[in-house]
């Protein structure tokens, strides 16, 4: 197929950003945004951020730099960058209060109970790559999803997908916040779109049912309190005193998002890759804890639930027990671990049936 000229001038662009967001509807996305790439007052904020310690043991974020904040460093030659939602709420899963609410039960956050959404993603936004390459001939692209120094809810804010909460996750006015971002760092000259306005208002919810009390002020998170970064990052001991919060939150956290009122608007997800998975949206604690390794490899193929791995797996799920209602079934479970080759493993045992001692 002959090319597009976009030099021409400004309407073969702004109908190539057309057609753009249009292809993305149809490849599953929720909604597609164009933007730039200056980003001066989010690197400010970042490496303020960095320089507090707040990312914690995830030095990555330090060693990669403002390349996360200047996406042309990224990927040289970028002009524009594209991004997308996709909604991910899982309209089969247990209803997350109940499972909360039982200490027996394992809690896993909504967004990893189905398909691994990097591979999900990844996969629409080459297609959506391919649909603009059989219109304007070869172009310099760069495809991510939460795999690279990219700063994608600042950037998701610029092209008009939502804005950064107080809870810093992006927010969207008719989805709420259930859903993942993916960009397309581009050579293409497109059109930018109109950055989301805020409508936090007064509104605290987030602040106020936050468990660990990671979000210190508004949009302002101390990683090392949260319980995403304790459950999924942290890759030694979780602190003592952060244990009691944890719940039975084996995997990342979703409080700030169930109180926010825009979830309210949140449409189940029609993709049939994040359907709940082996179910795991209400397992108990204790038959996830009897779980060998090979078991958790087979069960979390594909699964963003890799992540946290094997040990950490079992780190998670001791803490959860040791924060559980005192019964047999729990402490036998416990007892069960307490002496397993991992040195991590025994002291979070340990310190769960000390919990139960006392």
């Amino acid at each position: 197929m002959e090319s597009t000229n976009l030099d021409e001038g400004g309407l073969e662009r702004r109908k190539l950003a057309t057609d753009i967001k249009r292809w993305g509807r149809e490849l599953g996305f929720a909604r597609v945004g164009i933007t730039g790439t200056r980003l001066e007052q989010d690197e400010a904020r970042l490496l303020a951020w960095l320089d507090d310690g707040r990312h914690g043991e995830m030095s990555y974020m330090r060693r990669h730099g403002t390349r996360r904040s200047r996406p042309e460093a990224l990927r040289p030659g970028t002009l524009c960058v594209i991004s997308a939602r996709m909604d991910y709420w899982p309209e089969d899963a247990a209803p997350p209060r109940s499972v909360l609410e039982d200490g027996t039960r394992a809690y896993i956050s909504r967004y990893a109970l189905g398909r691994d959404y990097h591979k999900v993603l990844r996969g629409r936004l080459r297609a959506l790559a391919g649909r603009i390459e059989a219109v304007v001939g070869d172009f310099g692209y760069r495809a991510f999803v939460d795999s690279a120094p990219v700063l994608e809810k600042a950037l998701a804010r610029n092209a008009g997908l939502g804005w950064i909460g107080k809870h810093t996750n992006l927010l969207c006015r008719e989805s709420g916040s259930w859903f993942f971002i993916g960009e397309l760092y581009t050579d293409l000259p497109l059109p930018a779109d109109r950055p989301a306005s805020e409508h936090c208002g007064s509104c605290r919810a987030c602040i106020d049912a936050c468990p660990s009390a990671a979000i210190t002020g508004p949009y302002q998170l101390d990683a090392r309190r949260c319980i995403s970064y304790l459950t999924i990052e942290l890759r030694g001991s979780i602190p003592v005193e952060l244990r009691p919060a944890i719940g039975n939150r084996i995997f990342g956290c979703d409080d700030c998002q169930l109180v926010c009122p825009w979830n309210r608007f949140a449409s189940p997800s029609a993709e049939g890759d994040f359907r709940v998975r082996g179910r795991l949206d209400d397992a108990s604690l204790c038959e996830l804890f009897r779980w060998d390794e090979s078991t958790f490899d087979k069960e979390t193929r594909g699964s963003a639930l890799r992540r946290a791995g094997y040990v950490g797996w079992l780190r998670n799920i001791a803490v959860a027990l040791g924060n559980a209602p005192t019964t047999d079934a729990v402490l036998e479970a416990l007892r069960s671990r307490r002496n397993h080759p991992s040195a991590v493993v025994r002291e979070h045992v340990r310190w769960a049936l000390e919990r139960h001692r006392a």
